[in-house]
């Protein structure tokens, strides 16, 4: 009988802030309240127990945070809310302080919230335990969504970046075996899902520690019966081999689109970040994308305001991306994180100057993504319709992530259709003609 089968106050609510992975590990979560009897309610709705997956990676996501859990309470005065993830990890403390939260669970932790709320009495009465660095892997994938699946790969980071704190929030890099990652992929492939999209902190990094690469879960994932489509999210310039790009090239299940952090466009500022590369490992591996896959949709982050930018800095950034075919930004203003290096160097950038070349770069990022959507208008793709409807519009995305849209066909949900691409509308969404044949 499952161990809250006999209660009566059992809906809960989940919100999940920052990356693909949360939203992974969020829906695997889930599945273990759902299978133990409770309701899951959307996070406006009034519900007994409120969960939020926290994110740290800027001061703005630890801000939304609290925002939620004041949300919870006046939703419902009587909830429990517990806060999981990075930001309970790395300062429950904190967290604590804040009225009207019950449970604080860490990384290691966050997997055993239905013990500590089948325990809440027990749990208020010893406060909060002190969370652990998490050293397991735990395998997770979203799903509701039948279009697309987030599966977690790897998790934890080793590069110790100075200006980021998930290695302390979230472990070393580790992952589990390429036959165990199978069987979990076996689980996606046996529902309706149409497409994975690969995640973890730093994939690229996946099954060092096992004697294993990323390059041998890509193959073995490609010849999985029951996935139409694989998306791979970040992968550092330094870790996507050849190998790796000639293989989306090559393997039509690989969306042509590629997710490449920059974060700044001197090596100067890169040295000082302690990144794994000069800016020539960067250009090198998007024209090489470029040259085997024309369409192939590059984006790239960048961080902008770190100690020490300089104007000269920021215009080499400005000019070498210009000078990439990259087709659009992942624009971050830099935020000092308590703990990591970088909070301790001197130069900071002021906040005025920061948000001024945050505005530049997304301005940039508008123009790069205005000359992709030109280089594609005309062309034939293929797109996987999503379920949503929007005043009568359906949406849903061509491989290299160009957002389409057409008259709402409850038959086409979940299917993928050749078509032509017309014109973007106001909102950046391609009007498209359907084609004869896929």
């Amino acid at each position: 009988m499952p161990i809250f089968a006999a209660m009566k106050n059992n809906r809960i609510a989940f919100q999940t802030f920052g990356c693909k992975l949360n939203f992974a590990e969020t829906s695997a979560i889930a599945r273990k309240f759902t299978a133990s009897g409770y309701e899951i309610v959307n996070f406006s709705e009034e519900a007994d127990y409120y969960v939020i997956h926290s994110c740290t990676v800027t001061s703005q996501a630890e801000k939304k945070t609290r925002a939620a859990i004041r949300q919870a309470s006046r939703k419902n005065p009587e909830a429990s809310v517990a806060v999981i993830g990075c930001y309970s990890q790395l300062r429950p403390e904190e967290i604590h302080k804040i009225n009207g939260v019950d449970i604080i669970l860490g990384n290691s932790d966050k997997y055993r919230l239905p013990e500590y709320i089948a325990g809440l009495r027990k749990y208020k009465a010893e406060r909060n335990p002190a969370p652990s660095m998490p050293t397991d892997f735990e395998p997770g994938f979203s799903m509701g969504d039948r279009t697309r699946s987030f599966f977690k790969v790897q998790d934890g980071c080793d590069y110790f970046c100075t200006y980021c704190a998930i290695p302390f929030a979230r472990g070393r890099s580790r992952s589990a075996t390429i036959a165990s990652t199978l069987q979990v992929a076996q689980q996606i492939a046996s529902s309706e899902v149409k497409e994975i999209v690969l995640t973890g902190v730093n994939i690229g990094d996946f099954g060092r520690r096992n004697g294993e690469n990323f390059t041998e879960l890509l193959k073995a994932l490609g010849q999985l019966e029951g996935i139409e489509r694989i998306r791979i999210s970040s992968v550092e310039p330094e870790l996507l081999k050849d190998e790796i790009i000639t293989l989306v090239a090559q393997n039509r299940r690989f969306m042509p689109h590629f997710h490449i952090p920059l974060q700044s466009g001197t090596d100067r500022i890169l040295e000082l970040m302690k990144r794994k590369y000069k800016r020539e490992v960067f250009a090198d591996r998007v024209n090489t994308i470029k040259m085997m896959m024309p369409d192939a949709c590059i984006a790239a982050d960048v961080i902008t305001g770190f100690p020490g930018e300089t104007e000269e800095d920021f215009r080499q950034t400005v000019d070498f991306i210009e000078s990439l075919p990259v087709s659009y930004l992942h624009v971050f203003t830099y935020s000092k994180r308590p703990g990591t290096r970088a909070a301790l160097l001197e130069e900071q950038v002021p906040e005025a100057i920061k948000q001024e070349r945050s505005r530049l770069l997304h301005q940039l990022s508008e123009r790069k993504k205005e000359l992709f959507y030109n280089e594609n208008r005309g062309s034939h793709q293929l797109v996987l319709w999503e379920s949503s409807m929007h005043k009568g519009f359906m949406n849903g995305f061509t491989g290299n992530y160009i957002h389409c849209k057409k008259p709402f066909d409850k038959n086409s949900v979940n299917q993928i259709e050749s078509v032509t691409l017309l014109e973007p509308d106001k909102d950046g969404m391609f009007t498209v003609k359907v084609n004869d044949q896929l």
